[in-house]
């Protein structure tokens, strides 16, 4: 992957995030200028040029003096002596993030941290940032990868998270489960699904199926600003910023102007000073869509991502509105069977479902016998097939084995991918019909549901990542770590 030769040893941590960050902005800077010649005169890039087109890259290097080290961290520990090798995007985005990993690793095990250029290409895609720079200039894609590098699907994978990457002797291991061009590629389809800058995303995520959710955030949003408290602003579809200096009617003017409806999955966030925000993305209907959006999100490294929507109650005894706090999933999705197996435990996270329930317990007001009326724990079912109903006969001893007390098409997919990219996950789901039981979805019963349910759902969902924000040294489960697992988190 690397040249030794290029490698330059960094003393501390933000030492080696300075080289990354000087070693990216040379190449981005050189590789926007030979574009730049090519379209305006046709200059070729020259060889020298075309040797610094490349990412940056980190290399740990590990060997133990003694035993190893014990750490109750999932992250930020080495499963064995070694050298750790990754590339590096956006350094200046992710330093925080990397200053954090490499400090650990230093500080607790001794690791050197060296830092050089790699041999992986950055596509010229990846530093376009408006996707309008050719417009007028002639020419076409086809021809400028004759001269520049170009996204390969050879380079871009996942075997890393899925654990199928072969250990070579004498080769480098993986320092982190995303190389640069992974991350990149990521990077590139948020900003096309959410309509959103990558970079607004915010390490607390919330996944919704309506866009009625969509409508209480954004009010909530605008409340908090109001308020004064550590929330800054609000970014819409479109990149379009309401801040707290604005005033209620100027927040309102700029809501209505916003056309989210031009993107598949628009995202809303709601930013902090603290840097611990809130971003709900309305994922839309159905299990493709949910591994689509979570594929992408997992390259930021959230905190956590929950899956706040509805769902079908499967019981008698529940009632249109309770909640179902999923402890388990069947899931009949199939989006994800060949990476994840069925077979393979999808694991509630202790610290997640704590959370869920106490703040379910602080927004209802309600303890003990009567809160466990409103909110069930138990399998979430998670279909492909919306109309499952139609296959009843066939899918009803199925559902009696499991003990299934709730139905939807995305929760299932979102805990699996959870556990796949080591992103904490959970689901709080609300109870909008009960099709076992004659109380299917009917437009006049939908309505006054939604009208009842949606606030205090969505309240519940964000008190939920307060807390988990307030616990963040007990987030990223060691259930989530593999025994070959990459150092980074």
């Amino acid at each position: 992957m690397t040249h030794d030769t290029d490698f330059a040893a960094a003393a501390t941590a933000r030492e080696a995030v300075e080289r990354l960050a000087a070693l990216y902005t040379q190449a981005t800077g050189t590789l926007r200028q030979a574009l730049d010649g090519y379209l305006s005169s046709r200059r070729l890039p020259s060889p020298q040029e075309q040797a610094l087109f490349r990412y940056p890259a980190l290399r740990v290097t590990y060997h133990p003096q003694g035993l190893m080290p014990t750490s109750p961290r999932s992250y930020a520990k080495f499963q064995g002596p070694g050298v750790y090798v990754t590339t590096v995007t956006h350094p200046q985005t992710f330093r925080n993030y990397l200053e954090q990993q490499l400090t650990l690793l230093m500080g607790d095990y001794g690791a050197t941290v060296e830092v050089g250029l790699s041999r992986q290409d950055i596509p010229y895609p990846y530093v376009v940032e408006r996707g309008d720079e050719f417009g007028g200039s002639g020419v076409t894609a086809a021809e400028l990868a004759r001269y520049f590098p170009t996204p390969l699907l050879a380079e871009v994978g996942d075997e890393i998270a899925d654990g199928s990457w072969d250990i070579i002797p004498g080769r480098p291991l993986p320092l982190a489960l995303f190389d640069a061009v992974r991350v990149d590629f990521s990077l590139k389809r948020l900003v096309h699904y959410t309509g959103s800058d990558w970079r607004f995303v915010q390490p607390w995520i919330m996944l919704t199926n309506y866009h009625r959710y969509v409508d209480q955030f954004v009010r909530h949003g605008l409340a908090e600003l109001q308020k004064g408290g550590r929330f800054t602003s609000l970014v819409l579809p479109g990149n379009t910023v309401i801040d707290r200096s604005m005033s209620e009617a100027e927040g309102m003017q700029r809501i209505a102007g916003v056309a989210w409806h031009r993107f598949q999955m628009p995202a809303y966030h709601l930013r902090a000073e603290d840097g611990h925000g809130v971003t709900l993305v309305n994922i839309g209907v159905g299990p493709a869509n949910a591994k689509n959006i979570t594929d992408h999100l997992a390259v930021l490294r959230p905190h956590c991502w929950l899956m706040i929507g509805h769902c079908g109650g499967l019981r008698q005894s529940q009632t249109i509105g309770d909640y179902v706090l999923a402890h388990a999933y069947l899931r009949r999705d199939g989006v994800l069977d060949s990476a994840v197996p069925t077979d393979i435990p999808i694991p509630a996270l202790a610290e997640v479902q704590v959370a869920l329930q106490e703040a379910a317990a602080e927004v209802t007001g309600e303890a003990g016998v009567s809160l466990k009326r409103r909110l069930r724990t138990g399998t979430v079912l998670t279909y492909d097939d919306r109309n499952w109903e139609l296959r009843w006969s066939q899918e009803r001893r199925r559902i009696n084995l499991s003990r299934a007390i709730a139905v939807d098409m995305e929760s299932g997919t979102i805990a699996a991918q959870g556990y796949r990219l080591r992103v904490p996950y959970g689901t709080l789901l609300c109870v909008s019909d009960k099709p076992l039981h004659g109380e299917i979805k009917l437009p006049g019963a939908a309505s006054a549901f939604y009208e009842r349910a949606v606030e205090e759902h969505m309240t519940i969902g964000l008190a939920a990542l307060n807390l988990l924000r307030s616990r963040l040294d007990q987030m990223h489960s060691r259930k989530l770590r593999s025994f070959d697992e990459p150092p980074f988190r």
